[in-house]
């Protein structure tokens, strides 16, 4: 769960629903950068689903007794998070090896083989080991060139659709999250430097250099639960209560 905290309420985003957006991003890519084929779209479907370990626990959001708030992405506890990573991953590579590699290749990433955590050693080991046997199912020889863009392309896609699910629409440069504030971490041909987001407005994004083929609207679903409500009701049912909203976001170029 993506939670924002405000002075009287949680905005609570589905991980899913924010996989999706960059699903989203992916397909919109500019043609030129990077032709469409097979490969792509199961690319292209990696960076819609890489999310879906999220699923079942975003289905029922826990409360976090010590920080007085929703469990989110960040500090759920690892056990159960590292075990609901490798189900998600199993999934999708239950319909794509290619895509199932590079879930499983994102979310090695977030961690280190040096940790001192036993759990994050534990999940590096068996996830190279995953890699090794989906590359070894795999009928067909991927040019190295290609596979680091479409992992970067999945890396960059999950960043961006997290700058516009964290931080609260229309947001100042300097009040950002600050994960994002000076760009993003991901060089390509066409940006060797990087790209930035901005918020033009409360409900237009722009960013440089521009990646995609042209401007496009999205909408991404939250819920906005109450303090009074949790203090009420208790955070499950405030939260089972608390209708669906949408957030509605325009991708535009940089203004030059």
């Amino acid at each position: 769960m993506i939670v924002q905290e405000r002075e009287h309420d949680f905005i609570l985003i589905k991980q899913h629903d924010h996989a999706q957006l960059s699903g989203r991003m992916v397909r919109e890519w500019k043609q030129h950068f990077l032709l469409r084929s097979k490969l792509r779209e199961e690319a292209d479907w990696a960076a819609a689903q890489h999310d879906r370990a999220w699923i079942p626990l975003d289905d029922n959001p826990e409360w976090n007794e010590e920080e007085q708030k929703p469990y989110s992405f960040i500090d759920y506890p690892l056990k159960e998070k590292l075990a609901a990573y490798q189900r998600g991953i199993t999934e999708v590579a239950e319909q794509s090896l290619y895509a199932g590699m590079l879930c499983s290749m994102h979310y090695q990433s977030f961690m280190s083989e040096d940790s001192e955590e036993p759990l994050m050693r534990q999940f590096v080991q068996e996830e190279k080991e995953r890699q090794e046997r989906l590359f070894a199912l795999m009928e067909m020889d991927i040019p190295k060139d290609i596979y680091d863009l479409h992992f970067k392309r999945l890396q960059f896609s999950d960043d961006l659709s997290l700058y516009v699910c964290m931080n609260q629409p229309g947001v100042s440069k300097e009040e950002e999250v600050a994960w994002f504030r000076d760009g993003f971490r991901q060089h390509f041909d066409f940006a060797p430097n990087g790209m930035i987001a901005d918020w033009v407005d409360d409900k237009q994004v722009s960013v440089d250099p521009f990646p995609f083929e042209n401007p496009f609207d999205a909408r991404i679903p939250y819920k906005l639960v109450t303090k009074e409500a949790i203090k009420q009701h208790g955070f499950t049912k405030a939260y089972e209560q608390a209708e669906t909203d949408q957030r509605l976001v325009t991708f535009i170029a940089k203004d030059r």
